[in-house]
């Protein structure tokens, strides 16, 4: 059957409408169409409870399964963060397990490292080759020189092998590249990081503001659902973006602020609350400490100071703040995600931490609520883990990140060039992340590789990472394979069971089979006592006193409701050694580091030059997805967004920019992209351009995605390392236009 987008849409099944219509996508989605569509006879004869890896959020899902293929993939209304609904991304899950480019065989490099030559082998030779090159690497260099990049949550297996193994450098770049600074700047203020998904009570909110939070274009599925739901029932938005995103179609106040500013917005509106008392001065005054040092700093940080450093008028900058206090403490400030920007991400999630304080909004309803796990005993192992004498490779010879909670994967990218770390790394293992997209400066990547002893990537399509390794491995996908319990802390406690659906396609391999028989080649099978990652995940139910079978037919384990805030009984919980929210950080004070948020100007784009800013795309995952073809077919590829007026008189130019033209975007130090559409518009700064990320891949392999599109990361080849965490503040970056060649 050839899939059409009709079909695709009707695989995904209507229930996936409510995020559809959250996300702005057109109302042609998800069964809304007034024409009559046939049925596409995709209900299963059998049907397999399992969660979703199309992204990160492990969605719960039913996957039909109809003479031995997947025909489609829906919500399961059982699970607390789908609720029978699934965003596009998850609908497109056939997309990936048929997908005609999917890694087949095991890989070993037969030409220079980069140029994305192999020849198949078997599993046996690549895994011994594997092996011989670890052991190599621990004998010459000990096993601390092996590190580990995971995304996703195969990465389990992996994680365990390297604790077996005795090497602590175990990163994830969606910590320093994504959402550490935030982490650091609530842990900071009290006392805790926030984990995923978010502690946040979006559903009983009146007020919501998002800043730079691209909520229903980057879907996070439960929270989309949790935005229409408030919207629906009256909640107000106030959007901070310097582009006309879709949540800000649907807010009260866009405030379409100067790049690199968001700091000196957030001490006006502090300003302003603090000046008309229009905070929660009873629980201040319960829950925090440095209120009158605030309030010093604040004094004369006024909507008039603020106008021309964030370009928003001083009037603008009161009604939103006014509108955000009046519905304290159901008034919630959105913490993001994707927070690496400008280098001083830490104190702008510190600042939107303080503001949230100011609500009263912390452990309340409509605001910050407390999260539970459910937990699991582990499988027993009789072997110990051994414990190495050093710590992460991922700090700088002097100096350091003091309040990093992470290994940065950045670094661990930095201490595999001689001479950058404690000491050099020479081995990578890459589990499902594409290092070249992920990481920035593809320069000093480069540079690593190249360096490197072993390379080996394990992963379901030929990313460009994989051109790069030694060694292919290619793993089965989400819908083929048995992963480790999911257990992420929610407002109702859960255990959710991933489950092979249909048997691994091709030569690929699960995740669980590929750390279980390198460790046998490497010494270490006692770590792995288990048969296979069933008999792992059974074992660990039956030790929580749960009912297997009902697990695994359902696909989710539900704790029992718990209270979530201080309207429920639960006291407010702040986690520093004083038990109270620090609005002036003492921890930062004696780290020689400002206490309170201030605003320090950044660099201007020269002129001629626009800042690079990147986001999402509502039907894909980073560059993940964008071979898939049945999320290619309503996002074929990303634009590059660019001002109306701009686009009338560029630098040279003879006529102006069209909308659907094709330019090349040119950074500051001459990195070129390929070419890309311009979406002319409105909707956007004009000192400033804008792309969806995960475009413009270099892999060969990629059939559909090669070439299409404008890489960001190929144009991010400088940033700005945040002091306090280490995160790569990426959004420094400047580009020009160049004009492609007009098709005669």
């Amino acid at each position: 059957m050839t899939l059409t987008r009709r079909k695709f849409i009707q695989i995904g099944g209507a229930a996936a409408g409510g995020a559809a219509l959250a996300s702005g996508l057109t109302t042609r989605w998800w069964g809304l169409d007034a024409d009559r569509v046939e049925d596409p006879a995709t209900e299963g004869d059998r049907v397999v409870a399992s969660y979703c890896e199309l992204c990160f959020w492990g969605c719960g899902v039913k996957a039909h399964v109809k003479d031995g293929r997947v025909t489609k993939v829906v919500g399961n209304p059982d699970h607390p963060l789908s609720r029978g609904m699934l965003c596009p991304r998850g609908a497109g899950a056939t997309g990936l397990l048929y997908d005609p480019d999917r890694l087949r065989r095991p890989l070993v490099r037969t030409q220079k490292r980069g140029e994305d030559v192999f020849e198949e082998v078997s599993w046996d030779a690549a895994l011994n080759r594997v092996g011989e090159g670890l052991l190599e690497v621990k004998r010459r260099h000990g096993p601390e020189a092996v590190a580990l990049f995971t995304h996703g949550s195969g990465g389990t297996w992996f994680k365990h092998f390297m604790k077996a193994w005795g090497s602590p450098n175990v990163g994830a770049p969606s910590y320093a590249q994504c959402r550490g600074p935030r982490e650091a700047g609530y842990l900071l203020t009290f006392g805790t990081p926030l984990g995923s998904p978010e502690p946040i009570d979006l559903a009983n909110a009146r007020v919501i503001t998002l800043i730079g939070s691209h909520l229903g274009e980057n879907m996070h599925n439960t929270q989309v659902q949790e935005l229409a739901e408030a919207i629906g029932r009256g909640a107000e938005l106030v959007v901070v973006d310097p582009r006309f995103s879709v949540a800000a179609s649907k807010a009260r106040y866009w405030l379409p602020i100067k790049p690199g500013t968001d700091i000196a917005l957030l001490l006006a509106w502090m300003n302003v609350m603090l000046a008309e008392n229009a905070y929660d001065a009873e629980y201040l005054a319960k829950h925090a400490v440095g209120l009158e040092e605030l309030r010093a700093h604040v004094a004369d940080k006024t909507p008039e100071w603020a106008y021309p450093i964030t370009g928003i008028r001083p009037e603008l900058i009161r009604d939103s703040a006014r509108l955000i206090a009046s519905a304290r403490p159901a008034s919630l400030v959105h913490p993001g995600r994707h927070t690496t920007w400008y280098g001083d991400d830490t104190q702008r999630a510190r600042a939107m931490a303080i503001l949230a304080a100011l609500l009263g909004s912390w452990g309340r309803r409509g605001g910050y609520v407390s999260h539970s796990k459910l937990s699991l005993p582990p499988y027993p192992v009789a072997a110990e883990a051994p414990h190495g004498a050093k710590g992460a490779a991922d700090r700088p010879k002097k100096g350091g990140y003091p309040v990093a909670t992470e290994v940065i994967a950045s670094g661990l990218c930095d201490a595999s060039v001689s001479g950058q770390a404690l000491y050099d790394l020479k081995a990578w293992i890459v589990y499902g992340c594409n290092l070249l997209q992920a990481l920035p400066d593809r320069r000093q990547t480069v540079k690593a590789l190249e360096g490197l002893e072993l390379v080996v990537s394990i992963d379901v399509l030929p990313a460009e990472i994989c051109g790069w390794s030694d060694v292919v491995l290619p793993e089965a996908t989400y819908l083929e394979r048995d992963d480790d319990v999911a257990a992420p802390a929610h407002k109702r406690p859960f255990l959710a069971v991933r489950q092979e659906v249909v048997p691994p396609l091709h030569d690929s391999k699960p995740g669980w089979w590929i750390a279980k028989e390198l460790a046998g080649r490497v010494g270490l099978a006692e770590h792995f006592p288990w048969k296979d990652a069933r008999e792992y995940v059974d074992a660990r139910l039956r030790a929580g006193g749960h009912d297997v079978a009902r697990a695994r037919e359902t696909g989710v384990v539900m704790g029992r409701e718990v209270a979530t805030c201080e309207e429920e009984g639960l006291a407010v919980e702040v986690s520093h050694e004083s038990g109270k929210i620090q609005l002036r950080s003492e921890e930062l004070a004696k780290l020689g580091f400002d206490p309170l948020p201030q605003y320090y100007p950044h660099e201007e784009p020269p002129p001629g030059q626009f800042r690079l800013l990147m986001g999402r795309a509502p039907t894909h995952t980073f560059g993940r997805t964008v071979n898939n073809r049945l999320l290619a077919e309503p996002y074929p590829e990303n634009e590059v967004w660019v001002n109306a007026d701009v686009a009338r008189a560029l630098p040279g130019f003879a006529e102006p920019l069209e909308d659907g033209e094709r330019v090349f975007l040119v950074n500051q130090d001459g990195a070129r992209s390929g070419p890309v559409r311009a979406k002319v518009t409105q909707r956007i700064r004009g000192d400033c351009v804008y792309l969806v990320h995960g475009w413009g891949q270099t892999a060969r392999r990629l059939g559909y995605a090669y070439g299409r599109g404008a890489s960001d990361s190929a144009l991010v080849t400088r940033y700005a390392v945040d002091p306090i965490m280490g995160g790569t503040g990426m959004s420094v970056n400047f580009v020009r236009l160049e004009r492609a060649e007009r098709a005669a």
